[in-house]
């Protein structure tokens, strides 16, 4: 079930991607928003289950970190493409994930160690809190959802975002990219 969470996530996030290019509607941006919101949160909801339902298995965790990967790279290129966002910020995200995958990938290969879990790659008490805390990784997750949301919702057609929201904006991007 937690690796249909993941995949319906990915799907959700083509959709509304590819949709804001075509349906520039202000109706179908805040459906966007909302179903954006969605999806961060869906991410919460597969890890849960999967520990809940007893189905953490390796194959599990590569597949919560590929749908991840998807959808924060996407969110972030769409951004890019259509002007949102600076090109440097899916250029960090990426160059992070391809990093830290290609790592975990080696460490895997050698050892059987994984993201997250006892047999995590990451052994330092400060490594293992900024990577596979549970505080780490909200924290990281509700920036991610202000950011995507805020972005979007200061690109609403015919909506005309007050310098409040345009600074949330700015610096939630800011803190998420730091953060990432």
């Amino acid at each position: 079930m937690a690796n249909i969470i993941s995949l319906f996530r990915v799907i959700l996030t083509v959709y509304i991607l590819v949709m804001l290019n075509y349906e520039v509607t202000p109706l179908f941006y805040w459906t966007a928003v909302a179903i954006t919101f969605a999806i961060i949160l869906l991410d919460a909801l597969d890890g849960w289950i999967a520990r809940k339902f007893n189905e953490v298995s390796k194959i599990g965790s590569v597949v919560d970190i590929l749908a991840d990967r998807i959808v924060e790279n996407a969110y972030w290129i769409v951004f890019a493409v259509y002007g949102w966002v600076s090109l440097w910020i899916p250029l960090i995200v990426m160059i992070r994930s391809l990093l830290t995958d290609t790592i975990r990938n080696i460490a895997y290969a050698q050892d059987g160690a994984t993201a997250f879990g006892e047999d995590s790659i990451v052994q330092s008490k400060i490594g293992r809190f900024l990577t596979a805390s549970r505080f780490s990784r909200a924290f990281y997750g509700a920036a991610k959802i202000v950011a995507f949301m805020t972005v979007i919702t200061c690109h609403v057609p015919d909506f005309v975002p007050g310098k409040a929201l345009t600074l949330t904006m700015n610096i939630s991007v800011f803190i998420t990219v730091i953060f990432c």
